[in-house]
């Protein structure tokens, strides 16, 4: 009796699959493994970082354009103001004050472009739990304290350097336009990059408002009370016995402590109100204050 001859064993085809050892007998306990084969992923898993948050951000915030019609608004109401003032100015031929400068012809435009800072400084992060993004931006970066740092961040440098470049192209500007002594260097660096980083702060503190109200006409309309309500209530303050009250709102109004760094007599600024670089250590602390509540609001609130 003879037996039929054994087929030939076929050779394993060779796979890119690998089989990952059982760590459980029971149920799915939260990972990729089991009694199945998984997939090796070639592209290799490392841990996030706040560089990972800053580009994410940062495509957020240039990609909407909200950013570029808030800037763009600001830089057009920053130059044209300035120049229209420098020209009037040398038109008619006035001469600036001994103890003031010509940069200080800036002062509106500048004043009229916070508007557009806190506005945008709002929306940054209020306007992604009006449309409900921010749960993908938690969902991505759970880290909330790394989320709004990143916003921060990203937010601060945009703006400083936009009204930097804009603030001293109106200076250079102004100072070829009208016919008077030019500023010294310290007067040329509080009115470009001084003021610049005052209402880069500022922006700050009203995205820091944002994250509190999370409702971006509220937070608006909070920010402009604070720009604006002081100085308007001390206007209205006639009687003796609110002089002292009235000189502080005065004195202390966002409005004051920008024309502080154009000019120490410009304005409405008075004796005993701040000076030199005094309005920017005054703007931090509020700013780090609320920065430090919205932090903490963040972190324990729901989204």
């Amino acid at each position: 009796m003879t037996t039929s001859p054994t087929p030939p064993t076929q050779p394993t085809p060779p796979t890119s699959y690998q089989q990952i050892p059982p760590q459980s007998s029971g149920p799915y306990n939260g990972s990729i493994s089991g009694s199945v084969s998984g997939y090796i992923s070639p592209i290799p898993a490392r841990r996030t970082h706040l560089g990972d948050a800053l580009a994410s951000e940062w495509t957020k915030l240039r990609s909407v354009r909200s950013t570029m019609w808030t800037l763009g608004v600001m830089v057009v109401l920053v130059v044209g103001i300035g120049l229209i003032a420098a020209l009037i100015v040398a038109s008619a031929e006035t001469q600036i004050a001994d103890n003031e400068s010509v940069l200080a012809l800036g002062f509106f435009g500048v004043l009229l472009g916070t508007m557009c800072v806190i506005t945008l400084g709002v929306m940054t992060i209020a306007s992604e739990y009006s449309t409900g993004m921010i749960r993908t931006t938690l969902t991505a970066c759970p880290s909330r304290v790394r989320v709004l740092a990143a916003k921060a961040i990203v937010f601060f440098v945009l703006v400083f350097v936009i009204t930097a470049v804009t603030t001293m192209t109106v200076a250079a500007l102004q100072t070829s336009i009208v016919d008077t002594t030019s500023p010294d260097a310290e007067t040329w660096f509080r009115a470009t990059v001084g003021i610049s980083l005052y209402l880069a702060t500022l922006g700050l503190l009203a995205m820091a408002v944002g994250a509190l109200v999370r409702h971006s006409a509220g937070a608006i309309t909070v920010m402009i009370g604070v720009v604006l309500l002081p100085l308007v209530l001390a206007m209205f303050m006639f009687s003796d016995s609110l002089s002292g009250l009235r000189d502080s709102l005065f004195e202390y109004s966002i409005p004051n402590q920008l024309s502080v760094f154009y000019t120490d007599s410009a304005g409405i600024a008075s004796s005993s109100g701040p000076r030199g670089w005094e309005p920017l250590w005054i703007l931090l602390v509020v700013t780090a204050v609320a920065m430090a509540g919205a932090c903490f609001a963040l972190d324990r609130r729901d989204v």
